[in-house]
């Protein structure tokens, strides 16, 4: 196989690329900082002679044009498997949307509904064997690519190489365009105070040897610290961070306790800063694989001391957590939580935790007046999206204590969750649960 004369009849120019696209089509773009920077910075300048273009994508790192102008709407419509805060800022315009998903179904049942006419993402470059690594995600889009018309990937020389199921014989790729710039990156958020009180509990929870999930945001950053005095840890996660980077470089991630996969860490996409991309570049200890594997609760639960660990906006005296939406707002999306929940009850030794701090500051509504609020409520605010049913609930954590829901009654619900709620509020939640008889 002469792999530079395949590689080079497939190169095409940018504009090339975006004369590809016609109206009616469905569209996919990779995930997070998999995305095709260049195509999608570029995509509304072909809105003068496109109409009803569909794109689908999850948690995009951009503030595109095409999606972000309302002018744009008709021409393009976006949905989201995610809310990032741009798409966030753009729902008002309603040329945007949510897909309700557990993020392991995301691309079986997206394709069940739209078969994609283009998919567009990024890779590394080359290999001498003829191979590109699809990089940062695997999330959907192997499955898209086996069934896009086109498939079309940026290939930039600082996404990393990364192993497993992110491999792909450039035989299956149509074309490439190639770029060079910075890969995206996730600025990691500084743990408040809050937060580390939170890690330091949810530490006490996470035996030597444990297989771990970690989510999105202060909390987990604030986990991952609290874990440095650990023994053997695994990783089988969603989303690989630069908490996790610093756990294994200090010893405390070793995979030899894990019994899917020892030795090797587990995701199905990668997304922060250049530490952790420049870690997994061209590490074997390392493997991207295809979310609908990666998030199927049965393969989670095949791991020894599975700890799931996520976040919540908000969570009712029964264990009902409004992860995605603040009311009827959509705010993120359901994401992993419900898979890798389940997933833990499915292990061996395995839990459950969800982590939040006890209160929130909102708007008023009355100018920049803010007010603080418990996220420990008797009843979710009215149009909240139940993200993790309360049976899939072993711990819910607060700068305030543990309170352990395995195995409990409401009544027993409702005392250990007013515990680890803010003093401020305790009364008035108690008051309220008798007066709605929740027991």
């Amino acid at each position: 196989m002469d792999i530079n004369n395949i590689y080079s009849k497939k190169v095409i120019s940018l504009d090339e690329a975006l004369r590809k696209i016609k109206s009616n089509q469905n569209l996919v773009s990779a995930l997070g900082a998999a995305e095709p920077k260049r195509i999608l910075e570029n995509l509304h300048k072909i809105s003068h002679r496109v109409e009803n273009v569909n794109l689908s994508t999850c948690l995009p790192m951009g503030v595109y044009e095409y999606f972000t102008n309302h002018k744009n709407k008709g021409h393009f419509h976006m949905d989201g498997w995610f809310y990032s805060p741009p798409i966030r800022k753009s729902h008002k315009h309603a040329n945007v949307s949510y897909i309700p998903n557990h993020l392991h179904f995301s691309a079986t049942k997206r394709l069940y509904h739209r078969q994609p006419n283009i998919y567009m993402g990024t890779c590394s470059p080359v290999d001498k064997h003829g191979y590109v690594s699809l990089s940062l995600s695997a999330t959907y889009e192997r499955e898209i690519i086996e069934n896009a018309d086109v498939v079309m990937l940026e290939i930039n020389p600082n996404m990393p190489r990364t192993f497993g199921d992110t491999i792909l014989d450039i035989r299956d790729v149509d074309y490439f365009i190639e770029v060079d710039y910075e890969v995206p990156e996730l600025p990691a958020q500084k743990p408040s105070k809050i937060d580390k009180k939170i890690g330091e509990y949810i530490s006490t929870l996470v035996e030597d040897g444990s297989t771990l999930q970690l989510g999105i945001g202060g909390i987990p950053n604030a986990v991952a610290d609290a874990l440095m005095n650990k023994k053997n840890l695994g990783i089988h996660t969603e989303m690989l961070t630069d908490g996790m980077v610093d756990l294994y470089k200090n010893g405390v991630i070793t995979g030899k306790k894990k019994t899917l996969y020892p030795e090797k860490m587990i995701a199905t996409f990668a997304l922060g800063t250049k530490k952790l991309y420049d870690f997994i570049n061209d590490n074997p200890a390392v493997m991207i694989m295809k979310g609908n594997w990666v998030n199927d609760p049965c393969v989670i639960g095949k791991n020894y001391k599975m700890v799931s660990i996520n976040t919540t906006l908000q969570v009712d005296l029964t264990g009902q957590c409004a992860s995605e939406s603040i009311g009827h707002n959509q705010f993120s999306g359901t994401g992993g939580q419900a898979d890798t929940a389940i997933g833990a009850q499915n292990s061996k030794g395995g839990k459950s935790i969800i982590a939040l701090s006890s209160t929130a500051s909102v708007r008023t509504g009355v100018g920049d007046e803010r007010k603080t609020i418990s996220k420990i409520v008797p009843l979710l605010d009215k149009g909240s999206i139940v993200t993790l049913s309360r049976n899939d609930v072993d711990y819910v954590v607060t700068e305030y204590g543990i309170a352990s829901l395995r195995g409990t009654n409401i009544a027993e619900r409702v005392e250990r969750l007013i515990n680890i709620s803010h003093p401020d509020f305790r009364e008035e939640i108690k008051n309220r649960a008798n007066e709605l008889m929740i027991w």
